[in-house]
């Protein structure tokens, strides 16, 4: 990507940390020796610096990449997120297809927006009802929405999160197809919390959509916040993540994440739920 962009590393600078670009030091400051890690791409999609056939190209290529890194360090990785490239819809219907046959990949990132548009937007939908055949499950980033002049990192991805996962649940994505597993980033946002308007504004239908989503507990502790999630989204939907290596330098916020689930009043079953057995459910 720096062959294409120089700046990137001014235009994110979340690209200068050093356990997110040096693998040996991501595994020299591995925050916990008995968790494993399914890694993802940062937030930086190709679609956004070249044409679909380089896009799909650049996908193809990262993913074999990170393919090799799970088969390789097997100790620290359980498995991989693939890549997608949202302007080359029909190349990323194959990329689908492709992770789908691999022993190393379990799922594909999207973004709550692709190319300036919503992720429920009908050009994305073809990605959806793919992945939801084939059993893959979409991990759900939010990004900035380059319109707005006070995009932050302390709630602007929130507020994109929430949107999107509305947006999606009102394109009735889930109705088409039912059995579609999109893991959203940071517990959900602001929907557990927000679940009162939620029930009140929506239709029924539409409002118990929103318990389709997995979630994770990349939210850097809080653990009201985290039994919140949980009693919204139920025990079966909620799975351990943490966001390494961000927030909490060098290697992640492991043991806050950890520590917030362990104070949750909740039965050691539930526990490894969340820390193990939601994750092996989901990509079955």
């Amino acid at each position: 990507m720096l062959d294409i962009d120089a700046t990137i590393p001014q235009k994110y600078p979340f690209i200068k940390i050093e356990t997110l670009v040096n693998l040996d030091e991501r595994i020299a400051k591995w925050p916990n020796k008995n968790t494993k890690q399914v890694v993802s791409f940062a937030n930086i999609n190709p679609e956004d610096f070249v044409d679909g056939d380089e896009a799909s190209k650049i996908a193809q290529y990262a993913n074999q990449e990170l393919a090799g890194i799970v088969a390789n360090y097997p100790k620290y990785f359980e498995a991989g997120v693939g890549m997608l490239a949202m302007n080359n819809i029909p190349a990323s219907l194959k990329i689908l297809e492709n992770i789908e046959k691999s022993p190393y990949l379990v799922g594909a990132q999207i973004f709550t927006r692709h190319l300036g548009k919503s992720i429920a937007d009908l050009e994305f939908e073809p990605i959806l009802l793919k992945a939801a055949k084939l059993n893959l499950p979409l991990w759900l980033h939010p990004v900035f929405d380059n319109r707005k002049p006070d995009n932050n990192l302390v709630f602007s991805w929130e507020y994109e999160l929430s949107q999107a996962m509305l947006q999606l649940v009102q394109s009735d994505i889930f109705k088409k197809a039912p059995d579609l597993k999109i893991l959203a980033h940071h517990a959900g946002a602001m929907v557990p919390f927000f679940s009162g308007r939620i029930d009140h504004i929506l239709d029924q239908e539409h409002a118990e959509m929103f318990k389709n989503f997995y979630v994770d507990t990349a939210i850097l502790g809080n653990t009201p916040a985290l039994q919140l999630a949980l009693d919204y989204f139920g025990i079966n939907h909620v799975l351990f993540g943490t966001d390494a290596p961000f927030a909490v330098m060098p290697a992640g916020a492991d043991k806050i994440v950890t520590d917030a689930i362990e104070n949750l009043n909740i039965s050691d079953l539930y526990d490894k739920k969340i820390f193990e057995t939601n994750y092996q459910h989901m990509i079955k």
